[in-house]
């Protein structure tokens, strides 16, 4: 008997691999980055081959390393950064142009064109739950289908393929040219402005209204998938034939391995973006607050469980700019040192709109400012200012959710790479007022991706055993009066209201 579950955690900067046993922890993982491909200003592309190549040798890695073979693993599970866009012909499996990145802004016009024609930017909100916003699937593959020659002739014979990350992944996984899976799950397609989230179908009128051919759409499954249809290759990387049964986006991955299966469970991951997600159970709960309402996961043949989402486009980015243009650290995780130089921001303020502001603002034409420098501002200040930034943004989230949710917030779990930070992870409390909790296991994502596979093939009996693998690490809990709270927060504040209309049109 198979004893470890495998997930593929395709991110926006990097992909890596996991190994978990029955007890969520991790035997062993692997992980490589891929280039950022930035064509234009507010353009952001990946090359899908390399992150294919890259996928390939995660696998291989992660597998020496625990010293197991692909026959050892029960199921593998797909996480994966969620809109960016891939279409690639299905007779060769060769791209016809780069993946367009989630954070790209290229479809500004096209995203203008389809809320002037009547509803404005909630025109498909009622359907999809979603703002018309460069961030979403669709609008990207208009834009292929407009610009780049023979995708549309192609995607009308049925040759040309769309597909998110983990579609693109599970399709090459399962022999991609020689009969690949051409499958997304619920999460992900919830995420392309193209599905209607209370029939979980693809929505035929805005496919009609943006002109996307219907064959060239992956099937929707659920999220766990007990009626798999795909292995993978014994000639691929794993060398055996290896159920992959489970997939979700990212953020609605890291909510499944942070166990958030009750109604009003929140977590916010801090990766490259931020991302708070709070379940809201079966029935989709609309916002009137500038967040989003999305599919959080649908566990076989069970009603799908839906939640609300702030999403944030630059919060692990941000320290990345810091490091590789600005040259301040050499390494990401130099930041808090060099921010503990100081007691606090200065009153410098970072506001990283550098694709716009998403949640809950949804203004495409921001750009980032860098505001309330004087004579005593140094790079210190400038380091705590790009700290601070994550926490008012989440802050800018939470209020918006409390509000469209009628219930506030008691606590926030988080995950992801940036909170092993702890300076940062106790100006979220102070700036909530809540505590923050970080688990045991912070990998969240792959975990909740494995969850999936494994719930689909019985290595896991259901929700309440995986529910006891959840464990905390560490909690912060706020120490600072609500009178300085609300303070800085005006600042940061003011500060947005500096990027709005910088980009013209």
């Amino acid at each position: 008997m198979a004893h470890y579950i495998g997930a593929v955690d395709q991110g926006t900067t990097s992909t890596r691999f996991i190994i978990f046993d029955r007890c969520g922890r991790i035997i062993s993982a692997y992980q490589k980055e891929h280039k950022q491909i930035f064509p234009r200003p507010g353009w952001v592309e990946h090359d899908p081959l390399e992150i294919w190549r890259n996928s390939q040798e995660v696998i291989r890695g992660a597998l020496a390393r625990a010293g197991i073979s692909g026959e050892d693993l029960a199921a593998i599970g797909v996480a994966n950064q969620r809109e960016t866009t891939v279409v690639w012909n299905r007779d060769t499996g060769k791209p016809y142009t780069n993946a367009i990145v989630w954070q790209c802004t290229r479809t500004g016009e096209i995203c203008s064109e389809l809320g002037g024609e009547g509803g404005g930017q909630d025109r498909f909100r009622a359907k999809t739950g979603l703002p018309i916003a460069t961030y979403f699937s669709g609008p990207k593959i208009k834009w292929m289908l407009d610009t780049i020659p023979g995708i549309r002739q192609d995607a009308l014979r049925g040759k040309a393929l769309f597909g998110t990350m983990e579609t693109w992944v599970i399709w090459w996984l399962t022999g991609g040219p020689d009969g690949g899976i051409h499958e997304t799950d619920v999460t992900n397609a919830s995420r392309t402005l193209l599905m209607d989230i209370h029939t979980l179908a693809w929505d035929e009128d805005i496919l009609d209204i943006m002109g996307i051919p219907r064959q060239m759409l992956p099937a929707i499954v659920p999220s766990s998938n007990g009626n798999f249809t795909g292995t993978t290759s014994p000639d691929g990387a794993l060398g055996a034939r290896v159920p992959v049964c489970g997939a979700l986006g990212d953020q609605q991955a890291a909510l499944v391995g942070q166990a958030c299966f009750e109604k009003g469970e929140a977590k916010n991951t801090y990766g490259t973006g931020c991302f708070l997600l709070l379940n809201t159970g079966t029935t989709p709960v609309p916002s009137s607050h500038g967040l989003i309402t999305t599919v959080a996961y649908q566990m076989g043949n069970d009603t799908p469980v839906y939640c609300l989402e702030g999403s944030i486009a630059i919060a692990g980015a941000l320290v990345q700019w810091v490091r590789d243009n600005m040259g301040l650290i050499s390494q990401s995780s130099e930041i808090e040192a060099l921010a503990s130089t100081v007691e606090d921001s200065g009153g410098v303020y970072f506001v990283p709109a550098f694709s716009g502001l998403f949640a809950p603002y949804w203004r495409s034409d921001a750009r980032g400012v860098i505001v309330g420098l004087t004579r005593f501002a140094n790079k210190g200040h400038l380091a705590r200012a790009v700290l601070d930034a994550s926490a008012y943004q989440t802050k800018d989230i939470v209020e918006a959710m409390n509000r469209d949710s009628g219930v506030d917030l008691s606590a926030l779990k988080v995950d992801g790479g940036m909170v092993s930070n702890e300076m940062l992870m106790q100006f979220i409390a102070d700036m909530l007022g809540v505590p923050v909790i970080r688990p045991r296991i912070t990998e969240t994502t792959a975990l909740g991706a494995a969850y999936t596979a494994g719930l689909a093939v019985g290595f896991w009996s259901g929700l309440d055993e995986v529910k006891q693998h959840w464990t905390e690490e560490k909690r912060w809990l706020p120490v600072v009066e609500h009178a300085y709270r609300e303070k800085q927060y005006r600042g940061w504040k003011k500060a947005v209201a500096r990027t709005l209309g910088w980009v013209d049109g």
